[in-house]
């Protein structure tokens, strides 16, 4: 007796006992995901013992978070008004008092050096320090603000007239749960300083748009949950003509649902953009399982009129064709926890996990529920003469049978025309990426890339090797002199560095005239590095955020474009040998990072990983295919048309200049499971044919199209509408996923309806051969029947 006959006896026999227990782990869950939480961390890209990623946390743990800071930028005239620039000042100072802002400046709080020669030291000062009475008196402050070029190009624009305030929030509210909060408390500050004084207002900064991004993602969680449902629910009202139809599959998939919530949480994980998607997945999925099984379900009774056989042929003969198809499912997602990522390795450990589950709820709850309620009428089971889908049959018997020479030429031809469109495929991705261009939110980053050059930090940190290195008028000459190549770079925004300091501390030393902000002369240099405050670690001075406590290690920051990563190596590459011939690198460790360097090591890491997991998931699904059809022959055959997909749709990329990508990369891995789910069910189905009708090859093709192609048909469909609704994303790169694995599963369908049984019946007995009847492990046997006296319902 197989495993599935043991099974569906266990169901049947305990079917109030296991809804019972279902019933309560569901319970459980809920309380559970009712505390799940949206991620409001930087994803970590790199593993912790990448050198970069090394590199970078030394960094942060020098000189800070970096990417903490939320800008706020105007273009207006009237903000140099008096009612207006008052009500500037106030907010500047408002916006400091709010919990979890660490800093706000703004050209209303901009600080100066002033010298004080009764002490030798310069004072840091406020250039205003309160409050304007006066328009003359708010010019003549302004005058000595824009006298100031330390903040040309930080805290203004001279030359367009933008100005910008800056909020630095604390390292903790950056990556807590009262983020968005925190944001949105902010913004509609600014917004209310703007509405009275109609103002545009602009934001922009890494912890703006990632709080943007995920209560986008939050969003549109719930929409696409509530949009999957729908599609479900229209799809199996259509197919089935039943309202119990769709009633017990919607069930089952809400269970899952719940229970893949409720699994994040145990395991400590939380929403990101790409488990966000795993809810309407999940849905999609458990959908087409039922379907599968409401097919079999329906066909059986229509045969033989029994209720409780034909629910326990659907676990028998249905049981382990399914069974292989969320495996290899969940396999193609299980792909990417090799990747390292800790984003993909969550997304790849639920996913699996949770496709699993949703084939045990759907193979335990839909015979549970049909066993208690009465047996399908005639009109349920019209759909299997559905005359739309039997044409379609049809058409596609006929095709195989006598037009198998076209069918291969058109698979050889959409091969090559897909080999033509790979070498097309370039490989890039963004900082901030697959943000729509319509969105105020890109609108804001391209006005920042105007007037600031960019807001995504670059960083290049240099170590001297030795205590006070730093403050060495050769070294800050060094350090001004890279900065003049940095200038050269159109992406760049204008440097900050001890140079820049120096510089503004030249400046005070002469009484604040602008034309001596340069670097001092040998001679000038002890007498004005003399006045600068000396460094304290638990004490503000100018210092802090551009040196290490030893003064050995110093850092130049630059802002940049949302540049490709294309572009971020070029300039990576270019700039590292003019370092060099600036720094002797054997004097000097000058190591470039920040947000921006890490995610192009970080983007090329994951790329690399993902190609790894698919080759690896196709060797995964491979083997699994093995288990049931033991001919390795075969298994080749059944892989043919689902690979043929996948150079489509790399085709697709390449011709409308879709990049490789870590969000675009993952949907080859995520198809490949899903579409090679046809192909095991026809199989499956074709071997037993072969049994029923003593090795006939031709009989048992054809009759395994005509009694897998309904469910291949209703499936399908629910995948593509299902894939489909991420289209509607805001997000590029689930957007991509909608329109590219939708394409992949069509023609997907239509290759294992066409592709896969010519090629069965083109080589014939050369490959179907006795190794390919017979199972490897008796598990997999079809043709056991339950004695239904043997079978006790409570």
């Amino acid at each position: 007796m197989s495993m599935w006959t043991y099974l569906v006896r266990f169901i049947l026999r305990n079917r109030l006992g296991i809804l019972i227990a279902i019933i309560l782990v569901t319970a459980f869950m809920a309380y559970k995901a009712s505390k799940v939480e949206m991620s409001y961390k930087f994803a970590q890209m790199l593993p912790k013992s990448d050198s970069t990623f090394i590199k970078y946390d030394k960094f942060i743990e020098t000189f800070g978070q970096d990417g903490s800071v939320l800008f706020v930028g105007i273009k207006d005239k009237n903000i140099f008004k008096l009612d207006a620039f008052n009500d500037w000042y106030d907010l500047t100072y408002k916006i400091k008092e709010v919990e979890g802002v660490q800093e706000s400046m703004s050209i209303a709080k901009m600080y100066q050096l002033v010298k004080n020669d009764s002490l030798k030291k310069f004072d840091f000062k406020l250039v205003i320090d309160k409050k304007p009475e006066t328009q003359e008196e708010l010019d003549s402050l302004l005058k000595i603000a824009f006298s100031l070029p330390f903040y040309d190009g930080i805290i203004f624009n001279k030359e367009s007239g933008s100005t910008i305030l800056g909020i630095t929030l604390s390292k903790s509210a950056v990556n807590k749960k009262g983020r968005n909060e925190l944001i949105l408390q902010l913004e509609s500050l600014v917004n209310e300083f703007g509405s009275k004084h109609n103002i545009e207002v602009h934001y922009s900064g890494m912890p703006y748009i990632r709080s943007m991004t995920s209560m986008k993602i939050q969003k549109e969680l719930l929409f696409f949950v509530f949009l999957s449902l729908l599609i479900a629910s229209i799809a199996l009202l259509i197919f089935f003509r039943s309202f119990k139809a769709v009633i017990f599959p919607l069930i089952i998939v809400i269970i899952s649902v719940i229970w893949l919530l409720g699994i994040m949480v145990l395991l400590n994980y939380e929403i990101t953009i790409l488990t966000g998607i795993l809810p309407p997945l999940i849905i999609i999925i458990g959908v087409e399982n039922c379907i599968f099984l409401l097919n079999k379900y329906h066909q059986e009774f229509k045969f033989h009129g029994n209720k409780i056989k034909a629910l326990s042929r659907v676990v028998q003969r249905v049981g382990n064709a399914t069974f292989l198809t969320n495996l290899t499912t969940a396999t193609g997602f299980a792909a990417f926890i090799v990747t390292g990522n800790r984003v993909l390795v969550e997304f790849g450990l639920i996913a699996s996990i949770n496709i699993m589950i949703v084939f045990v709820l759907s193979i335990f709850l839909i015979p549970i529920f049909y066993s208690y309620i009465k047996p399908p009428k005639p009109r349920h089971l019209k759909h299997l003469e559905n005359k739309f889908t039997v044409n379609i049959l049809a058409k596609i018997v006929f095709l195989v049978l006598n037009r198998r020479t076209a069918i291969y030429i058109v698979s050889i031809a959409f091969t090559l025309i897909g080999i033509y469109g790979i070498t097309k495929l370039k490989t890039s991705g963004r900082v901030v990426d697959d943000m729509p261009q319509k969105e105020k939110m890109y609108q804001d980053l391209l006005y920042f890339e105007k007037e600031l050059k960019g807001i995504l930090p670059f960083e290049i940190s240099i170590d001297t090797k030795k205590k006070k290195g730093v403050m060495s008028l050769a070294t800050i000459k060094r350090i001004n002199r890279l900065q003049d190549t940095l200038a050269t770079y159109p992406e760049f925004s204008k440097p900050i560095s001890i140079a820049e300091v120096v510089k503004f501390s030249k400046q005070a030393f002469y009484n604040g005239k602008e034309e001596y902000y340069s670097l001092p002369n040998s001679r000038e240099k002890a007498f004005i590095l003399s006045y600068i405050p000396k460094f304290k670690s638990d004490k503000k001075t100018i210092l802090n955020s551009f040196v290490d406590t030893n003064l050995q290690v110093t850092r130049i920051s630059v802002h940049m474009a949302n540049l490709n990563t294309n572009d971020i190596q070029r300039i990576k590459d270019d700039i590292r040998p003019k370092i060099d011939s600036i720094f002797n690198p054997e004097k000097y460790d000058v190591e470039l990072t920040g947000t921006s360097v890490v995610f192009l090591k970080g983007s090329d890491y994951i790329v690399g990983s993902l190609l790894t997991s698919l080759i690896i998931a196709i060797c995964a699904i491979t083997l699994l295919m093995a288990l049931l059809f033991t001919s390795f022959k075969m298994v080749g055959i059944s892989l043919i048309p689902n690979i043929l997909p996948q150079i489509m749709t790399a085709a697709l990329m390449g011709f409308f200049a879709i990049s490789i990508k870590p969000s675009t990369i993952l949907i080859f891995s995520v198809a490949l499971g899903i579409s090679v789910d046809n192909a095991i069910h026809f199989l499956s189905r074709y071997r037993m044919q072969l049994k029923l009708s003593d090795w006939n090859i031709k009989e048992s093709v054809i009759e395994a199209l005509k009694e897998t192609g309904y469910s291949m048909i209703y499936s399908s469909i629910v995948l593509f509408f299902g894939f489909a609704i991420f289209t509607q994303s805001t997000f590029g790169g689930t957007e991509a996923m909608g329109y590219l694995i939708s394409f992949t599963l069509l023609v997907a369908v239509l290759s294992n309806l066409l592709l896969l049984p010519s090629l069965l019946l083109t080589l014939d007995k050369r490959i179907t051969t006795k190794r390919f009847k017979e199972p490897m492990f008796e598990i997999f046997d079809e043709e056991e029947d339950i004695e239904l006296d043997d079978l006790e319902i409570d």
